[in-house]
């Protein structure tokens, strides 16, 4: 039988953090957060009193922002100095925490809550089991199957809560002990052009793609613009997927009408591949 990978260190999981591009304010959020830990469990040590503290973390931000990766990384962090027993992430939506029926939603939000249980529970929009005009809304009962759980597993579970900013406001005063428990705010900043365009780059090389200059010219001016033009559907690192995939896509197309592609040619996209349809008609 194989044997597990060893977990990663706290300074490998420290490197991966400071590897992602932007989210300045998120990362010295974290490192704020484990040196408080830290300093916190030495006190303890030393039979000093420490001040009653909440691990849950509220994530404000855009789709596409990162709040996954940071939760992914932050589970193994706990871990890592020892907060959590286990460091996995369970991610779940409204739809993995309620039930159509009476009675449901608790037994399926306490499945979810055991699976978690020695790791992080990450919540994404949140905010939708908070739906203030439907008063027999079965998201209430969730939230009170939540934060019961919350309560009964203190000791070995870290609940992140994630979505839009404006709503998560919304949410949090929804229930007082929704307030009493959340109290950490880490905001994820939309990526900028240059950043949408860091993100791009990097997408190319891990997957062994180089761009021409006059590709990465024309990916340059799309990701500043979609930047300065972004509305409620701006998807941020979602967006640079999707112009990624499009690109392979339309690469393999115009390659497989050539008769034996070198290994050069595989792997360059061209400004051609990077544009969508309706401009280069």
């Amino acid at each position: 039988k194989q044997e597990p990978p060893p977990a990663p260190t706290l300074e490998e999981l420290m490197e991966q953090l400071d590897a992602l591009c932007g989210l300045e304010k998120v990362k010295s959020d974290v490192k704020s957060l484990i040196n408080l830990v830290k300093v916190r469990k030495l006190r303890q040590e030393h039979q000093l009193p420490v001040p009653p503290m909440s691990l849950h973390l509220v994530f404000m931000g855009n789709p596409g922002t990162g709040k996954t990766t940071v939760a992914r990384l932050l589970a193994g962090i706990y871990r890592a100095i020892g907060v959590l027993s286990k460091g996995q992430l369970v991610e779940v939506d409204r739809s993995g925490l309620v039930a159509g029926f009476v009675g449901q939603t608790a037994i399926k939000t306490n499945e979810v809550i055991q699976k978690a249980l020695g790791g992080v529970l990450f919540i994404d929009e949140a905010y939708a089991l908070a739906n203030q005009d439907a008063p027999n809304d079965f998201g209430r009962e969730a939230i009170e199957a939540l934060l019961k759980g919350m309560e009964d597993h203190r000791a070995d579970l870290i609940v992140i809560v994630a979505g839009y900013t404006e709503l998560m406001g919304n949410f949090i005063h929804a229930n007082p002990g929704l307030e009493s428990r959340f109290n950490k705010y880490f905001y994820f900043e939309d990526y900028s052009g240059g950043q949408l365009m860091e993100i791009f780059r990097s997408m190319c090389d891990r997957n062994g793609y180089t761009l021409s200059e006059e590709a990465a010219a024309y990916a340059e001016a799309y990701f500043n613009e979609l930047y300065e033009n972004r509305d409620e559907n701006f998807g941020n690192a979602r967006d640079v997927r999707n112009v990624f995939e499009r690109a392979v896509a339309r690469q393999s197309d115009r390659l497989a009408a050539l008769d034996a592609p070198g290994k050069e040619e595989l792997m360059a996209l061209a400004a051609e591949d990077l544009k969508e349809e309706e401009e280069s008609s």
